[in-house]
């Protein structure tokens, strides 16, 4: 929430809009929007999610803002333990 990248709905009774993320830190969001491209493009791992979630039929951009959460993720994991692992495709 802090860098404005978690699922909002707007849901009202049984009427289901469109989710979206707003909100944080916009200077975050685009620095890790930057991160993003570059990871989706060089990063083995980022790479391959990023290309199989545009195969599953995403749009392009939606598939860029999951690499981003994913950056955090792995941001926030680091942070975390206090030192950095190597990234592991995962098997799903």
């Amino acid at each position: 929430a802090l860098a404005g990248l978690a699922p909002y709905a707007r849901d009202s009774g049984q009427w289901q809009g469109r989710r979206f993320i707003s909100g944080g830190r916009a200077e975050l969001r685009r620095g890790v929007y930057m991160a993003a491209v570059s990871a989706s493009q060089h990063n083995p791992v980022l790479r391959e999610f990023y290309r199989r979630l545009t195969e599953a039929g995403k749009p392009p951009k939606l598939a860029l803002t999951a690499v981003m959460r994913r950056l955090l993720v792995i941001l926030n994991a680091i942070v975390r333990d206090g030192q950095i692992r190597q990234l592991r495709p995962q098997n799903t």
